[in-house]
This record gives structure tokens, C-alpha cells and sequence, in this order.
């Protein structure tokens, strides 16, 4: 089992974020290197998760087996090597080798291409593609020129922060400036302002994240908080289409003033092909006649112009796209938990819709979760699992938040992480320890990423999902995760006093660790930032708690839902409303399908036979004056007569029939008593009141 553990979490790793790439991301229409460079963000970053488990695991087995290798006899637990153990090995419990042990060697160089591929994506690669998806450029050289500009300040601030502990260091007379140093203060830089941004995402994700589960579990929440988005949506929504349709106008007078011979027309086709195809149809190509430019001073647009036109396009368009998508999901949740709200009542115990799904099921999910399964999870079951599980996530952040503000004590050992940790390095449990280790920091993780997933500044950087994430957003995301995930990993590795710089002991350290370097460069950091600046998280964790940010949010006109405020209240109505519209809508269309496919199914097979028949056993040269007029619904079949009439015909065919109830019709039309009907499949008298019913 050498390495294989190793290897079985690489692949397994990659398939996880290429899955939620392709939630959030488009493969289709994105450009290939935005989804590669934001797969392989997300890919290195979910990477360090999975792994430093397995590292925490070796680097135990390598301190026992040092300490083994170092001991003197039983009685002398002193170690003369380099390192030394922070417990006894007993003797009960022997040095063995862990079943995802990974040979010397491998984990500092796999630790080194990660965290330093990682680094150059997000501080270089990652800001010059976001700038170069974003621009509205027209050729790649004026692309990569406009990514240029707007990186120069970006990376300038960089270069001043980096200068400062450079002057820093070659200040102090007690450091020589060396490589290693050098480079030790770069990735205390990067950490220390990843550190600054966890610590404020960690404190919003451990409260949010339990609540969440615990108002889910309510009953008319969900439904509320819904009813609030959808008025939100739809504002959004009717900006967004006002936004695109004065775009789309700018764009209509740019392509009539720029011909076909004009030498900016390609830089217009190019625009053109970014609209929605109904705009294209409407404006089409403006193939007017030649015109000599130097004869005609007219003015025209500057291709700088046509620049910033095609950054709206694409902007605007994206945005439309996107709320169009989100308004028909959040309709189909709406129906939905409206249809929760009915079936609580059931008498029955059988879970109706009030809309089919518009997407076939499988029929392995249908016999499994059959209409009475739904209803015993959606109505019994499924709110006293939200509370379980809500209850045990505030256990988590509960210890999270107390191991946060007692990490650095040592003696006694306070942080519960580094308690179970020590407890199960005893014994050399090593899968209690791999288990321990993935569980805590797959916790922390999720409430660090699950806040980068739902923050939303503005309309410049949102993850929305269905595919609807930009590039922008994208790269965004992954520049995120690669500057959380090394402080993330790093305060895991001090909660559980994994790291030396925290715990104070000449123990061998992770390899992960190892590639940090030493921070007694820069001991106002490692014994300062690193150790007090984690405990602002019991601030933020209270003001999480009590919504501040969500009603300071309230106060500058950024709506929130708020139960007990005045607005939200009058957001719900107006949503409630407009799912009420929405519905009434979904309910006609369905209704009229219904009828159209009815009226099909019974008349349809009846004309058909009729007219073969009637094709058949009509002969014109026979027929005479009153035949023809006493079987001119017959005849007015054939294609011998005028075609106007087929065509009425084929409308009434197709026409959406009104009503067919036992009032109005019989089983056999032919006995019916509301109008008289031809065997050709035809009605020749109806009341007009019946055609306009619905109208």
C-alpha cells in the first residue's frame, strides 16, 4: 500500500473539482485556458486537503521511528539525534508502518510543486488571464496590452509589500539576507494576508453554516426566504434586461453608421456575434451600398470605443443569461416547497405535485423514492435531520472557536485538536488519526469555501451555479482558494501542535511545514500575528450571531431577509405574489397541452380514417350537383379543391379545444348537443362565447 493512498486521493481529487467546475463553469463556451487554469486552482487546493492527513500520519511514524532509532535503554527516554519525541514510545505499542505510509522523499517534493505552482497561479497567472478574459479586446496583442495596464498597480502593491520586509531584514543586524530567508519572508507575506482574510470568512462560515441547517428545519422558512429572493430576483432581472436592451440599441446604431467596407466593420461583426441570436436576426449585417470615407467627413466610433462596447456586450449579456436561469430555478423551488407546505396536511402519506418535471426521471430513482418515500422525508423525516445535523456542526464550531483562542498554550494542552491528536499518538492509531485530522480540517475548509461560494460583491465576482459563472468570477475563485488554502492548512497544523514554531518542541516537523521555513526571520509574525490575530474570530463569530453585517448591510439599502424588519416583510408579499403569477401561468400552459393533446387522441385518428375513406369512394365523375352539395365536407378533402379551405381545416386541427366535460360533450360527438359534428372531423356551428372563455 505504498504510495497507492497517495495516489487513489490524486485521482479522486481531480474528478471532485473537475465535478464542480462543471456545476459552476460552462465547458462549452468558456475559453479553455479559463477552465483549465481555474480546474487546476481548485485541483491544487482540494489537493492539500486530501493529502496533509496522510502527511500528518507519516510525519508520527517518522518520530517514533526516530525515537526508536535514538533511544537509550528503556529507563533513558532522552534523545541524543536531531529530533526528539514529545511522549515516551511504550513498549505495548511498537513502531509500525501506517497502511497510507509514503516513503522519504516523496511528500517535500510533492509539497514543493503544489504550494509553489499554486502561489505562481494565484499572485501572476491567474490576475493577467482575469484581466485578459475581461478585456473587450479584439486581438490577442490588444488583449494582453490592456492586462498589462491593469496589472501594473496590482503588482506594484505587491513589490512595495515585499520591499518593506526586505528593508525590514536587511535593517536588523542580528539577520544575514540569504536564500532561504529571502524566501521564507515572501511566504510569510502571502500568509500573513491569507491569514487576515481567513480568519474574517471562518468566523462568518461557523455560525452561518449551523443556522442555515437549523432555519431549514423550520417550517414556512425556506419558503419565506424564497418568496424574499424571488422579488429580489426579479428586480435583477428587469435591470438586467434594461441594461441589455440599451446595450443592444448602442449596438444597433453602431452597426448602421459602420458599413461593410468600413475598415472597423470586422471589429462590429465581432460584437454582433456576441449578442443574443434575436438581436442578430433583428439587426442582421448592414450591406448598404459603398461609401468613400475620405469624401464623406462623417464621424464614426474610435476603435477605443468599440473596446469599451464590447466589454458591456459581453457583460451584459452574461448577466442576462444568468438571471433568466436563476429566475426558472428559484421558480421550480418555489413550486416546490409550496407543494411541501400542501403535502404536510396529507392524510394520505402520498406526496403530490402540482407540476410534473419537465426532465424525465429515472426509473431506478422513481421505484426507490416513490411519491410515499417523499413524503415521509420531505414532510416527516427531513427537519429533524436538519436539527441533528445543525446541532452537531455548532458542536464543531464550538471546538474550533475554543482551540482558536487557546492553540498557542502548550502546557497545560488546551486545544481540543491537538488533545485528540496526542491521545490517538500513544496508541498509533493511524487511521483513528488520518480520520481525526481529514474531519477537522475538511470542517474548517467547508466553512472557509461555502462563504467564497455564497459572498457576492456586486455584480463583478458571483459563483452561480447551472453553469452560469463567469470567467471573471472563475479566475476569482481560484486566485481565493490558492491564497486561503497555505494559512488554512498552517492554523490546522498549530490547532493540532503539529507545528514546532507553535509548539514550542524540537520534534521532527510535517514536510508540509518543512517547505515553510523557519519564521524566526520574522518572530513579530510567527510569535505575534500568528498566534493573537486567530482570536478576533470569537468577535466575529458574535457578530455573525447577532446578523450586524446583514443589518448594516440593511441600513446602506442592500436588502437582506430579516424576519423582523418592515422591508422584508413587504419583499415577501411582492415575491408571494409573483410566484402566485408565475404559477397561475405554468398552470394555464399545462392545462391548454392537456386539452390540445386530449382533443388529438380523440379526433385525431377519427378524421384521419374518415378521409381515407371518403378519398377513396368519392368519385367525381359520377357525382352530380346534389351529391357534391350534400357531401361538400367530404369533398373538401381532396386536393382536386381549393386549398383554402384544408388550410381552415388544419388550423381547427390544431386550435386549442375549451372544454371537454360532460356538460358540453359526449362520449360520441355525434350525439352531441352543443353543436353539430361532421364525421370530417369538423364543427359547424359553435357559440362564439365558448371560443373566447379563455381570452
Amino acid at each position: 500500500m505504498s504510495g497507492a493512498a497517495l495516489g487513489l486521493e490524486i485521482v479522486f481529487v481531480f474528478f471532485l473539482a473537475l465535478f464542480l467546475l462543471h456545476r459552476y463553469g460552462d465547458f462549452k463556451k468558456q475559453h479553455r485556458l479559463v477552465i483549465v487554469g481555474t480546474l487546476l486552482a481548485w485541483y491544487l487546493c482540494f489537493l492539500i486537503i486530501f493529502i496533509l492527513p496522510l502527511d500528518v500520519s507519516t510525519t508520527i511514524y517518522n518520530r517514533c521511528k526516530h525515537a526508536a532509532a535514538n533511544s537509550s535503554p528503556p529507563e533513558n527516554n532522552n534523545i541524543t539525534g536531531s529530533y526528539a519525541t514529545a511522549t515516551p514510545v511504550p513498549s505495548q505499542h511498537p513502531c509500525f508502518k501506517p497502511w497510507s505510509y509514503i516513503p522519504d522523499g516523496i511528500m517535500p517534493v510533492f509539497w514543493r510543486v503544489v504550494y509553489w505552482t499554486s502561489q505562481f497561479l494565484t499572485w501572476i497567472l491567474l490576475p493577467f488571464m482575469q484581466s485578459y478574459a475581461r478585456s473587450g479586446g479584439f486581438s490577442i496583442t490588444g488583449k494582453i496590452k490592456t492586462a498589462l495596464i491593469e496589472n501594473a498597480i496590482y503588482y506594484g502593491t505587491y513589490l512595495l509589500i515585499f520591499g518593506a520586509f526586505l528593508i525590514y531584514v536587511a535593517v536588523n543586524p542580528n539577520l544575514h539576507l540569504e536564500w532561504n530567508q529571502l524566501q521564507t519572508i515572501g511566504i510569510a507575506a502571502a500568509n500573513t494576508w491569507g491569514l487576515f482574510l481567513l480568519v474574517l470568512l471562518l468566523g462568518y462560515g461557523l455560525v452561518e453554516i449551523p443556522r442555515s441547517y437549523w432555519n431549514g428545519a423550520k417550517k414556512g422558512y425556506l419558503l419565506m426566504k424564497t418568496y424574499f429572493k424571488a422579488a429580489k430576483l426579479m428586480t435583477e432581472k428587469a435591470d438586467a434586461e434594461e441594461n441589455l436592451e440599451d446595450i443592444m440599441e448602442e449596438v444597433r446604431k453602431v452597426n448602421e453608421s459602420i458599413k461593410y467596407n468600413h475598415p472597423l466593420r470586422k471589429c462590429v461583426d465581432t460584437i454582433l456575434k456576441k449578442c443574443p441570436t434575436e438581436y442578430q436576426e433583428k439587426m442582421g449585417r448592414n450591406m448598404d451600398d459603398y461609401e468613400d470615407f475620405d469624401e464623406k467627413h462623417n464621424t464614426y466610433p474610435s476603435e477605443k470605443s468599440l473596446v469599451k462596447l464590447h466589454k458591456q456586450v459581453i457583460y451584459s449579456v452574461q448577466r442576462h443569461r444568468r438571471t433568466q436561469v436563476q429566475w426558472q430555478i428559484l421558480l421550480e423551488q418555489a413550486f416546490y416547497l409550496e407543494d411541501v407546505a400542501k403535502n404536510e396536511a396529507s392524510a394520505t402519506h402520498q406526496f403530490v405535485h402540482t407540476f410534473q418535471s419537465p426532465e424525465p426521471e429515472n426509473r431506478f430513482i422513481q421505484y426507490f423514492y416513490n411519491p410515499a418515500v417523499e413524503w415521509y422525508w420531505e414532510c416527516l423525516l427531513r427537519p429533524w435531520f436538519y436539527r441533528i445535523l445543525a446541532v452537531v456542526l455548532s458542536v464543531f464550531s464550538v471546538i474550533v472557536v475554543w482551540s482558536e483562542c487557546t492553540f498557542f498554550s502548550t502546557r497545560p494542552v488546551l486545544s481540543l485538536f491537538a488533545v485528540f491528536i496526542q491521545l490517538a499518538e500513544k496508541t498509533y492509531n493511524y487511521i483513528y488519526i488520518e480520520i481525526a485530522c481529514f474531519l477537522s480540517i475538511f470542517f474548517l475548509s467547508i466553512c472557509v469555501y461555502s462563504t467564497v461560494f455564497r459572498i457576492r460583491v456586486f455584480n463583478y465576482y458571483y459563483l452561480a451555479s447551472h453553469h452560469q459563472t463567469d470567467a471573471y468570477s472563475l479566475l476569482f475563485s481560484g486566485m481565493l482558494f490558492c491564497r486561503l488554502t497555505p494559512p488554512l492548512c498552517l492554523n490546522f497544523l498549530g490547532l493540532t501542535h503539529m507545528d514546532s514554531s507553535i509548539s514550542h518542541q524540537n520534534t521532527q516537523p510535517t514536510a508540509y511545514t518543512s517547505i515553510m521555513g523557519s519564521m524566526k526571520v520574522l518572530s513579530f509574525i510567527a510569535d505575534g500575528f500568528y498566534i493573537y490575530y486567530p482570536m478576533l474570530v470569537v468577535i466575529l463569530c458574535i457578530a455573525t450571531y447577532f446578523s450586524l453585517g446583514t443589518r448594516c448591510l440593511n441600513l446602506l439599502g442592500f436588502q437582506q431577509f430579516m424576519g423582523d424588519n418592515d422591508m422584508t416583510s413587504d419583499l415577501v408579499d411582492e415575491g408571494k405574489e409573483l410566484i402566485r403569477r408565475e404559477k397561475r401561468k405554468r398552470q394555464r400552459q399545462e392545462e391548454g397541452e392537456n386539452r390540445r393533446r386530449e382533443w388529438k387522441e380523440r379526433y385525431g385518428h377519427n378524421r384521419e380514417d374518415s378521409t381515407r375513406n371518403r378519398n377513396v369512394h368519392t368519385n367525381p365523375k359520377e357525382s352530380n350537383f346534389s351529391d357534391i352539395s350534400n357531401n361538400r365536407s367530404a369533398s373538401k378533402y381532396t386536393r382536386a379543391n381549393n386549398r383554402t379551405e384544408r388550410d381552415r381545416i388544419e388550423l381547427l386541427q390544431d386550435a386549442e379545444p375549451l372544454d371537454f366535460n360532460a356538460e358540453t360533450f359526449t362520449d360520441d360527438p355525434l350525439e352531441s348537443e352543443s353543436g353539430r359534428y361532421q364525421p370530417g372531423g369538423r364543427y359547424l356551428s359553435m357559440s362564439r362565447s365558448r371560443i373566447f372563455d379563455d381570452v
